[in-house]
């Protein structure tokens, strides 16, 4: 006797062996014996042999009509034997029984199983909703088949077109222009990326990379809803003639500076903020969408801002206005240039010019400065900041090594980044020029009084610190944001409140709003400052400008190295010369880029090389490199860039680390610092460039 059952929803066959009680003994074709309950066993039969009959019934259960099997079955629960006879007209013979129980198995949607054996034949409405879906499906597998083949002859479906982007950084993956997406690069061997630049789905790798960052920070987009921006109330004008000091660049002009000679013989230097606190308030819609970007994001050539741009242009210090300004004066004496007295005061200032770096910086050296040689705006001016600033750089210095820090190296060389027409070029400029130090220096002295300001009328705020307690390991900790005052280690200075930057900063917005409570109410600030102590809502503000900030750093990281390709490429550059960082990493002389070389020998630090660029790739950003002579250690500015790597103490001290993107890792590189210049056109700027 053969049986046909059920085991673990599969159909199979078996001569039995022997019968105990409710159990079978079966022999299966193979030779191997199993053991099966009797509720399991669907028919007995001696006739096929059970390979013979599951043979047949798997290739006959085609033949037979789904829909006029579904219109005998009726409405009610029915077994497949019982069913079996109404279909043929007779008793189904063990193959034919065989046959109906797998045809009625393999249509789920005609049929519902009920139990071993046992079906009901699905309602009307249930079945041609189901055969729709099918049908559906069935066009989809067609039309998903022809996207294939589409992506694969290099043309991107027009249908595909809107979800270019969508597909790579937010793909419905259910959806079949996804898989016929990962179809085709499964079969081409390449990547979404690669194979959407190929079929014109992606103009660029720029876009790629930008596109990238936006659908992570900017999913609804980088425009502005309209708002207007509330005039400042009015406010005395200042007796100056303010000056500002920035890239070409530079739109979002934040800070200016200006002298006066007092009667008395005494300087007063003043230094003055654009005080977009005095238009936001906290909460207000503008408020809101400064929180949500937390900062103005850079990359070479563009950037996001934080504020909306008629906000910009209400609060920017542009030349031949008269601005709203958060003003702190200092009153030097001249004959040793000591501090004797500050003052913050809200007023406008006007603004008499706005001088940029690529007109000055060949003019205004330290030997033109000590000589009084050349001509240029404020001359007399930029020569008595720079006396102060001497003094206030040499002042920090003794502090930072008193909390056991080394010196700050300032003979080590920047780079801008200019972009038009996507044509970019990169310029070296060495860190510590005079007007780099004589803003830098300014504001450094700005956010360290305005924090002691703030502490000492008990006030909270965003402040900056590093370091604490003694030993090694303090000098080596990351930069962290606290609400209270803290010391600075790698500044030198006893507290360091971000406030110099409130157009393109949120942090020094909200120090700005915490400033304008201090000196309008004095000892009661703490009652009427738009944060308490211990305000919750203002940790969760550091939490998130943390959080974005770092992103956005990541990716004018990215975007600078994609640009450093770019230049590569534009130049033709084969044979370049670098500078050994460390152990298998190097850093072209002629550009901020920074490449691993995997099993290179054994070369000193600041040695400069030459190396033969083999490929690189702008997608993912690598590069490969073959070195070819190593020289002898040279003498120079080039061999100061070798401690980047070890002068990691001092995070404000410059930009944001390198990312090094290697052939298969990623390394940052600890340059002294974190902020970028103004528009961010700097990959490593001045100790102190919190302009």
């Amino acid at each position: 006797m053969n049986l046909l059952f059920e085991e673990s929803g599969d159909f199979k066959a078996g001569v039995m062996f022997s019968q105990q009680g409710e159990s079978y003994q079966v022999e299966m074709a193979s030779g191997k014996r199993t053991k099966i309950k009797a509720r399991d066993v669907l028919l007995q039969f001696a006739a096929p042999t059970p390979v013979v009959l599951l043979e047949q019934a798997q290739q006959l259960a085609g033949e037979i009509d789904l829909d006029f099997l579904w219109e005998v079955a009726g409405t009610e629960e029915f077994a497949f034997v019982d069913l079996g006879t109404e279909y043929f007209g007779h008793a189904p013979l063990p193959h034919e029984a065989a046959v109906l129980l797998f045809r009625l198995h393999g249509a789920p949607i005609y049929f519902y199983k009920k139990g071993k054996g046992r079906y009901k034949a699905a309602p009307e409405e249930s079945l041609r909703a189901a055969q729709a879906g099918l049908e559906k499906k069935k066009l989809q597998a067609q039309l998903q088949a022809q996207y294939v083949e589409e992506l694969k002859a290099g043309r991107l479906p027009p249908s595909m077109q809107p979800l270019a982007l969508q597909l790579l950084f937010k793909p419905d993956k259910n959806g079949i222009e996804y898989k016929a997406l990962d179809a085709a690069c499964k079969e081409l061997q390449t990547s979404p990326q690669r194979l959407m630049l190929t079929v014109g789905g992606i103009a660029s790798p720029k876009q790629l990379h930008y596109a990238k960052f936006l659908y992570e920070f900017f999913p609804k987009g980088t425009g502005f809803p309209e708002l207007a921006v509330a005039p400042p109330p009015l406010l005395p004008v200042a007796d100056v003639q303010a000056f500002s000091i920035d890239d070409v660049t530079t739109t979002e002009i934040d800070d200016a500076l200006s002298v006066t000679t007092l009667a008395d013989g005494m300087i007063r230097v003043g230094i003055h903020i654009a005080a977009p606190g005095l238009g936001i308030q906290r909460d207000d819609a503008i408020d809101a969408i400064a929180r949500h970007r937390m900062s103005t994001v850079y990359m070479p050539g563009e950037k996001i801002t934080m504020l909306p741009d008629n906000v910009v242009e209400a609060f920017t210090l542009d030349a031949g206005k008269t601005c709203a300004a958060l003003s702190l004066y200092a009153t030097l004496d001249p004959t040793d240039w000591s501090l004797i007295s500050t003052e913050t005061r809200a007023e406008t200032v006007p603004i008499n010019a706005n001088l940029r770096h690529n007109d000055l910086d060949a003019l205004v050296t330290e030997e033109a400065l000590a000589d009084g040689s050349g001509d240029y705006p404020h001359k007399a001016d930029i020569a008595v900041l720079w006396q102060w600033v001497q003094v206030l750089e040499k002042g920090r210095m003794a502090k930072r090594e008193a909390f056991g820090l080394r010196p700050e190296q300032t003979n080590r060389v920047d780079f801008n980044f200019y972009v038009e027409d996507d044509v970019v070029a990169i310029t070296r400029r060495k860190r510590g020029a005079p007007l780099d130090k004589i803003v830098a220096e300014l504001m450094i002295f700005a956010n360290s009084s305005w924090g002691k300001l703030m502490a000492d009328h008990g006030v909270p705020g965003i402040y900056r610190a590093q370091g604490g307690g003694s030993g090694a390991w303090p000098a080596k900790m990351a930069v962290r944001m606290v609400t209270h005052a803290a010391p600075h280690q790698g500044l030198g200075v006893d507290q360091y409140a971000w406030s110099t930057s409130p157009l393109r900063r949120y942090t020094d917005l909200v120090n700005q709003w915490q400033i304008l409570a201090c000196i309008e109410h004095g000892v009661t600030a703490p009652l009427v400052a738009p944060f308490k102590p211990r305000d919750a809502d203002l940790f969760a503000i550091v939490s998130a400008f943390d959080a974005a900030y770092g992103g956005y750093a990541d990716f004018q990281n990215t975007m600078e190295r994609y640009w450093c390709l770019r230049w590569l490429a534009q130049e033709q550059a084969k044979l370049v010369d670098a500078v050994v960082l460390k152990d298998e990493i190097v850093r072209l002389t002629d550009l901020p880029l920074v490449i691993r070389l995997p099993g290179m020998q054994q070369v000193a630090r600041g040695v400069q090389v030459k190396l033969d660029l083999v490929r690189w790739d702008e997608i993912d950003l690598t590069i490969e490199a073959r070195l070819l002579d190593v020289p002898v250690a040279q003498t120079g500015e080039v061999l100061d860039v070798g401690e980047d790597l070890d002068d990691i103490e001092d995070e404000d001290a410059a930009a944001t680390a390198i990312a090094i993107v290697a052939a298969e890792s990623e390394i940052e590189a600890g340059l002294e610092g974190e902020e970028k210049q103004n528009d961010g056109n700097n990959s490593a700027v001045d100790s102190a460039s919190e302009a």
